[in-house]
């Protein structure tokens, strides 16, 4: 049954030093054909000119400007500062096409029983300005996956400027542990399709524009981040204890990073001090049967050639 009203729709933007960016994803929000909805503008102390373009749009936007505390903390003071019952995340250099809010809004009016809508996001190299890619969804249509994700099933999900909520939803995840400076998306797109189900849209309604502070393909020190996996599979486990065999996977690629390099990284070149406690914590937490299982997975993520040892087919 589709419902009649006109439910109000805040988009998030968060920012941090983007200052030739945020100007287009600003009135990619503000230009939707939709109506009503409310934009929030979070600056996670930025020491570029960000907040003088932000101060500029004057009451089109709801500014939230604090000092600088991460993605986590960002999402979570833009939630803070909503209103809306349709949540949607938007990054500052990315930008949303003019009928995305629109589509969203049908698919949470259709659907009642959905909590979340993610969309495909477009990737656009900035340098020549052209399409090099687009996300991959694990459906497409209204999906539930709660069954799966808790028998361990990790999913296709887009970046944050792809994800949208119903607010009851959202509000069940967040906050976000603030200590996720960076890529605390991964938080909510794992945890938003264990609570209810959702509907995935094919339509390509998000740019993200791949840029040199963005793009991680090519940096040497990018094997090392897969340790930040600890980080996630402990907060994730403690708050969504369903999510335990996906959590203990996760947990595994970390350690096996943490072998190799003896550090945890919550972004490229920001180690996470409170690993060991954290790495305690978490076995503490397993059966002898987790225990094993882990270790075991860390043994088989640690070895050269997984595709021809006899491990592949019991651990993939």
């Amino acid at each position: 049954m589709v419902r009649s009203h006109t439910p109000l729709v805040s988009i998030i933007i968060n920012n941090y030093n983007y200052g030739s960016f945020i100007a287009k994803a600003i009135d990619s929000a503000l230009n939707q054909t939709y109506s009503p909805i409310e934009v929030i503008v979070v600056d996670d102390g930025s020491t570029d000119n960000s907040r003088e373009i932000i101060t500029s749009y004057g009451d089109k936007i709801t500014p939230v400007l604090k000092k600088n505390g991460g993605q986590a903390s960002a999402y979570n003071a833009g939630f803070a500062a909503t209103s809306g019952s349709i949540i949607c995340f938007l990054d500052s250099d990315d930008f949303f096409l003019p009928e995305k809010v629109a589509l969203v809004v049908k698919v949470f009016q259709v659907n009642s029983e959905i909590g979340w809508c993610f969309n495909t996001v477009k990737l656009i190299d900035e340098k020549i300005n052209k399409e090099i890619g687009l996300t991959r969804l694990s459906g497409v249509g209204k999906c539930d996956f709660r069954d799966s994700v808790k028998n361990g099933t990790s999913l296709y999900v887009p970046p944050s400027s792809g994800l949208c909520f119903r607010r009851s939803s959202l509000a069940q995840i967040l906050p976000i542990p603030e200590v996720f400076i960076n890529g605390a998306d991964g938080y909510p797109m794992k945890a938003a399709p264990l609570l209810s189900p959702g509907f995935m849209l094919e339509q390509a309604l998000t740019i993200m524009r791949v840029h040199s502070d963005n793009n991680s393909t090519f940096r040497q020190d990018r094997p090392q981040l897969q340790t930040k996996n600890l980080v996630t599979a402990y907060f994730l486990r403690v708050k969504f204890p369903q999510l335990a065999k996906i959590c203990n996977r996760m947990f595994a690629r970390g350690l096996s990073a943490y072998w190799k390099y003896q550090v945890v990284y919550i972004r490229y070149g920001v180690p996470y001090q409170g690993h060991r406690e954290l790495i305690a914590n978490y076995f503490a937490r397993l059966s002898l049967p987790e225990k094993i299982e882990i270790i075991l997975r860390t043994v088989y993520y640690s070895l050269p050639k997984k595709a021809a040892n006899p491990l592949n087919l019991a651990l993939k």
